[in-house]
């Protein structure tokens, strides 16, 4: 029975050991050490205080909670940059009194991405998420804060997924 409690934790301390590349957030080995985001001016026709602001700050903690990376303000390793170039509301769907039944918020904002220890990897996309809610409600108060985090959970994702986990 003692050879068999050896036996499997020689293929357990094996299969760990060939893990060192990977992380659970699929980012890999990644070379760099610091990383920085310029603040995201608002350049959106319809200016909603504080967005800017806000979608900086869910950059930032999602690559801080999700990498050992270091946030510096200059000279970074890793830099995103760009601006907030659309926040709109349109109608999605109408009742048979030519009112909106549902709605539609949208964010786009184009990122700049540099890692300077692997130039390739550098890019200019522009990404993009919307939150439906109902035609009755204002997207006002804590319902409106709700919708932007969903909107820049989902961004910032896309982003990090796009720049250092390569899915």
């Amino acid at each position: 029975m003692k050879k068999i409690y050896s036996l499997f934790a020689l293929i357990s301390l094996f299969m760990l050991s060939g893990c060192s590349v990977y992380n659970f957030t699929g980012t890999g080995k990644i070379d760099a050490k610091t990383f920085q985001v310029n603040f995201f001016q608002n350049n959106a026709d319809l200016i909603e205080p504080g967005i800017d602001r806000d979608f900086t700050l869910a950059l930032q903690d999602l690559i801080q909670n999700q990498t050992n990376l270091n946030l510096v303000t200059n000279g970074a390793d890793l830099a995103y940059e760009g601006e907030i170039v659309d926040y709109r509301i349109t109608p999605m769907t109408a009742t048979a009194d030519q009112q909106a039944a549902q709605n539609r918020l949208t964010i786009r904002i184009n990122v700049r991405f540099t890692n300077k220890k692997k130039e390739t990897d550098d890019f200019e996309r522009t990404f993009e998420f919307y939150k439906d809610y109902p035609g009755s409600e204002q997207l006002v108060g804590s319902a409106l804060t709700a919708a932007i985090k969903e909107i820049y959970d989902r961004i910032t994702q896309d982003i990090f997924n796009e720049s250092l986990a390569k899915w």
